[in-house]
This record gives structure tokens, C-alpha cells and sequence, in this order.
């Protein structure tokens, strides 16, 4: 039984390395991506959580000067 690794057997491992290193970077990849798509998300919701607020503010400030005009 012999353990040497022939011309071939280099070649299978050095591409199962490429590949795997390949995954690893586009796993990564994808993670930083989905953690800029959460942070964009959070701040639009933020930004929408504020101007609907600021509706309300000024719905509550227009309703006493509607009510006095009628």
C-alpha cells in the first residue's frame, strides 16, 4: 500500500483548496452583504418612524386651527 500522492492526486487537492477558499470568500461576501442590506433597512425604517412622527405633529397642531376656522 503505497501513501505517496501522484501528479493527479495534487492536482484534486489543490483545486479542493481553490474551491474551498473560493466558498469561504463568497460566504464572506455574502454576510457583509446582508449586514448592509440589514443596516439600510434599519435606516429607513428609522427615517420612516420619523416623518411619521412629524406628521402626527403637525396633524395635531392643525386640528385646534380647523376646528376654530369652522
Amino acid at each position: 500500500m503505497s501513501l505517496s500522492m501522484n501528479r493527479n492526486d495534487n492536482l484534486n487537492w489543490s483545486n479542493t483548496m481553490e474551491l474551498m477558499q473560493e466558498n469561504l470568500a463568497r460566504a464572506h461576501m455574502e454576510a457583509r452583504l446582508r449586514e448592509a442590506r440589514d443596516r439600510h433597512q434599519a435606516k429607513e425604517a428609522r427615517r420612516l418612524r420619523r416623518q411619521a412622527q412629524r406628521a402626527d405633529r403637525s396633524a395635531s397642531r392643525a386640528r385646534p386651527l380647523l376646528a376654530r376656522a369652522r
